[in-house]
């Protein structure tokens, strides 16, 4: 089966083919006998309820600074492809919310993954919040009063942007620390978003679980162990990458959460795990393949992609 595959990305000039999931998906696509078109968020297009986007033919090779071959450009319409990777990365903002309103025009024809509507109405940090008994105690608000008797309960929290990505703006507070406040006063100043206030886990120095699930099951997982003296372990920030097994409790909530990621079209996710601890359900573009390949020899792109095909058969 040969398919026609759009994918939604952000510049692949700028990629780092060394990490990239999205570039490991579309080498795994090409050999799998696939076509390949890209194109940029800002270049769709809505007309007549006809969904549009200008980009270019694309043949990859992992060979750095010559990774995408690219035609010349041209306006296809998204009704024509069998398949469109929505893998622009994050901040999920208006100008994202916006684009799964475009894409939503052309799904289920045109098989989106993943399923746009279910990405605009499961933000990562706001999905997890339908399994509290998985979570780690956490408040979303932008109500001082509220957030000032959570950490009296709590003691020692971390701060979170609400819409924030690979970890940006994620700290760590004592329960005295005396620029909580002034903290607070600086993420209302830069946007108007509630903010997430979260537990701190101690657990988070041995590593923070990144698990991938295709289609509601776990394919595998990797850990990402923060720098020394560091509690954000993500890999864009310094995160060291270590192979790891899935314990019980993993196994339990994946289990947990797989029929509620398969019943909404969310085909590739990836969930953060600390400890015994959900605390992020990532669905707008998920990374983490082309560790988990390296470490355990497990390709989730390979598993995506047997299944969009059977999807599409």
């Amino acid at each position: 089966m040969s398919l026609k595959v759009a994918v939604q990305m952000d510049p692949i000039a700028g990629i780092n083919i060394d990490g990239d999931t999205t570039f490991l998906m579309m080498e795994t696509a090409q050999a799998r006998g696939h076509s390949l078109f890209v194109y940029t968020p800002d270049a769709l297009a809505l007309e007549s309820g006809r969904v549009f986007a200008r980009g270019r033919d694309v043949t990859v090779q992992r060979v750095k600074g010559d990774h995408a071959r690219l035609s010349t450009p041209r306006q296809a319409e998204l009704s024509d492809f069998d398949v469109v990777l929505l893998r622009q990365d994050p901040p999920f903002d208006m100008h994202y919310i916006d684009t799964t309103f475009f894409l939503e025009a052309v799904h289920p024809k045109t098989l989106v993954v993943n399923n746009p509507v279910e990405v605009r109405n499961a933000p990562e940090k706001l999905f997890v919040t339908k399994f509290p008994e998985l979570q780690p105690p956490t408040l979303i608000t932008a109500d001082r009063e509220a957030i000032a008797e959570f950490r009296a309960r709590h003691g020692d929290v971390v701060l979170k942007p609400l819409n924030g990505k690979g970890g940006s703006g994620v700290t760590r507070h004592l329960s005295d620390d005396p620029n909580f406040d002034t903290l607070l006063e600086l993420h209302a100043e830069l946007s108007r978003e509630p903010v997430i206030v979260q537990k701190f886990l101690p657990s988070v120095t041995q590593g923070d679980k990144r698990i991938l699930l295709v289609d509601g099951e776990p394919v595998g997982a990797i850990n990402r162990v923060p720098s020394p003296g560091q509690i954000r372990s993500n890999m864009a920030v310094g995160g060291r990458p270590q192979p790891v097994e899935l314990s019980a409790r993993d196994l339990e909530i994946c289990a947990a959460i797989g029929p509620e990621l398969k019943a909404r079209g969310l085909l590739f996710v990836g969930i953060d795990v600390i400890g015994e601890w959900l605390t992020e359900i990532n669905v707008t573009s998920p990374t983490g393949a082309v560790a988990l390949k390296t470490f355990t020899g497990i390709d989730a792109t390979e598993i995506l992609w047997r299944t969009i095909e059977a999807k599409r058969g």
